[in-house]
């Protein structure tokens, strides 16, 4: 299943009621058993969401009338971080098995791409994000001690945290696609903050390893136009390049990130004061 989002314009965000915002941006069911769940966003072309396997299979190459191509990747590249346990990704006949938080480049070009889990009680869940390409580069198995970290925040402002880059140009060669994953330490909330936007690349959060009675608050929107959306765990919300993309949780927490546009430069984004937010 793909479901397709599409792009919205800055002016008119601002008059939207809560269901509306949350419709647009919000995704609240990443992962179906048995299923790729996947949402096509017109903003950068980006595609991302869930796959879990549990008693089969499931390969990518039935979903194709979005795309109109002969295969999945025929233009495209991939990144992939399970947050289950244990799972293999076949790629024209390589078995790459992945752990929890281990991931994976893919590049354009591959035709045949499976997912399965190890144990059908255990499941893997797959989070997959996908951007057009210009060019192949080889696949990357990333195990997350192979993932750049980066160590950033303070329990005093409320944000500790580690940054894990897995398609990064300090790890593996992609054509567009950024993505990794931000683990917090326990105390600290904010994922971010001062917050900023990026003009030149959009971004999804996927968040997870929440309680169920966990909440984040992701704040988004023009910084003197800000709203919020109330996110649960295993949830994402679709940032434009427009948009800052800062959140706060009733708990420390964990997100993955993926950004595609106009170049990978991780640093290129623009600080907004917070005594000028609104």
């Amino acid at each position: 299943m793909m479901e397709v989002k599409y792009a919205v314009h800055p002016d008119d965000y601002k008059h939207y009621t809560t269901e509306i915002l949350r419709k647009h941006f919000l995704v609240e069911k990443i992962f179906v058993k048995n299923e790729a769940n996947l949402i096509y966003s017109h903003v950068d072309r980006i595609i991302f969401g869930g796959i879990m396997p549990v008693n089969k299979n499931i390969e990518l190459n039935n979903m194709l009338n979005e795309l109109k191509s002969e295969y999945f990747l025929e233009r495209r590249e991939m990144g992939v971080i399970n947050i289950g346990a244990d799972g293999i990704v076949t790629i024209d006949g390589t078995d790459y098995y992945l752990k929890s938080k281990d991931g994976l480049y893919i590049g354009m070009g591959a035709k045949d791409i499976q997912f399965k889990s190890i144990d059908q009680e255990r499941p893997a869940k797959f989070y997959v994000s996908s951007t057009p390409a210009h060019t192949s580069y080889p696949t990357v198995k990333i195990e997350i001690s192979k993932a750049n970290p980066v160590e950033l925040g303070s329990l005093q402002t409320s944000n500790e945290r580690t940054i894990y880059q897995y398609v990064h140009p300090a790890v593996c060669k992609s054509c567009q696609l950024l993505m990794g994953m931000t683990i917090l330490k326990e105390g600290s909330v904010w994922n971010t903050m001062p917050c900023h936007t990026h003009d030149r690349r959009m971004e999804v959060y996927f968040y997870f390893d929440m309680d169920d009675d966990t909440r984040v608050f992701h704040f988004m929107g023009e910084p003197q136009e800000t709203r919020h959306i109330v996110v649960a765990n295993e949830q994402a919300v679709i940032s434009p390049s427009w948009s800052i993309h800062a959140g706060v949780g009733t708990k420390n927490y964990a997100f993955i990130w993926s950004m595609a546009g106009e170049n990978q430069d991780f640093e290129d984004m623009d600080l907004i004061d917070v005594r000028n937010l609104k």
